[in-house]
């Protein structure tokens, strides 16, 4: 068994290549290197990175989709400190696409339900340590309703703004075709349990219109930039290429795009993620300066590493520096 596993790891194609960006993670626990949908939150001294992890391969307990934990000092080497598990009846599948907030000195996660196809649904947790985390007794605590939607949510993102917080979250059209993004609100002094939100559109927030988004609109990741609202997203499915694009709104509900084009495409053939840059997390750090996150592979989704680059800022509107990051 030793033999053949040290055989599958040497035989498995590297999606690193010499050009590599200085921050590349993945976590090889599940027996190759494959980590997706990171999101990252300054908690105390130190970041930590939440992000999607695969099931095992030997029908062990609790196997299935789950959410690993790493630490950072420097945003650049990470150190993996823990996971969250598939647990209860509702996420017996499955768990992952993990998005945080710290609120009051505890980290609130949430995450999504994986395998039950349009019955997936966003839960909720909560964590003093942003590691060991208490479930929401009323999860799931959110799915859309309505015609224009399958009534399946998954990636969601909480964003708090003055007295509301807004849920961002993909669904599917009623064919389970088509991706697309919705929004809930609650107050941002609530529990965040399943009462607290309430759907603030009844049709999609963002849909795929152009060539490079084909069919999916999903992980909508969101900051606040004077009084207007900023969303990185991710177009097209896996490996399609998905690639990241850019909106604005003044509401919060209502976007529309800053381009026709990605703001983050693929690597070219050979790069280490030729195959894809996609599900973005955009993050602000003390200070000011911005990140965004990502993952991608060139193994066409059979390796997943996560990387970042540095988002500059020019009358209003955001580029990738150049050097990644350097200043």
């Amino acid at each position: 068994m030793t033999k053949f596993l040290l055989l599958f790891l040497f035989l498995w194609p590297s999606p690193v290549a010499a050009s590599d960006p200085p921050m590349m993670y993945a976590d090889d626990s599940r027996g190759r290197p494959f980590s997706k949908d990171p999101h990252v939150i300054r908690f105390g001294n130190r970041y930590l990175m939440y992000y999607s992890i695969p099931p095992f391969n030997d029908n062990r307990p609790n196997d299935g989709w789950a959410i690993g934990i790493a630490e950072s000092r420097d945003l650049t080497a990470w150190r993996k400190v823990g996971e969250i598990l598939p647990r209860d009846e509702y996420e017996a599948k499955g768990l992952c696409a993990p998005g945080a907030i710290v609120r009051g000195g505890r980290v609130h996660l949430f995450y999504q339900t994986y395998g039950n196809g349009p019955k997936d649904a966003i839960c909720h947790a909560v964590s003093d340590d942003g590691i060991e985390f208490t479930r929401d007794a009323t999860n799931p605590i959110f799915r859309p309703t309505g015609a224009w939607t399958s009534g399946r949510a998954i990636d969601a993102e909480v964003f708090l703004d003055g007295p509301t917080a807004f849920l961002y979250f993909a669904t599917r059209d009623p064919a389970g075709k088509i991706q697309k993004l919705g929004v809930a609100t609650a107050s941002s002094k609530s529990d965040f349990s399943r009462s607290a939100w309430k759907q603030a559109a009844d049709d999609s927030i963002l849909f795929p219109q152009r060539e490079w988004e084909r069919d999916c609109i999903e992980a909508a990741s969101v900051l606040k930039r004077g009084r207007e609202f900023v969303m990185f997203y991710a177009g097209a499915y896996n490996n399609a290429p998905q690639q990241i694009g850019v909106a604005v709104s003044r509401d919060g509900i209502r976007w529309r795009r800053l381009s026709d084009q990605p703001f983050l495409a693929n690597g070219a053939p050979g790069e280490w993620n030729a195959s894809e840059s996609g599900h973005p997390h955009i993050f602000r750090d003390v200070g000011g300066r911005t990140w965004l996150f990502f993952q991608g592979n060139n193994t066409k989704g059979k390796t997943w590493h996560l990387s970042k680059v540095e988002v500059g800022w020019r009358q209003g509107r955001p580029f990738v520096k150049k050097g990644g990051e350097k200043r």
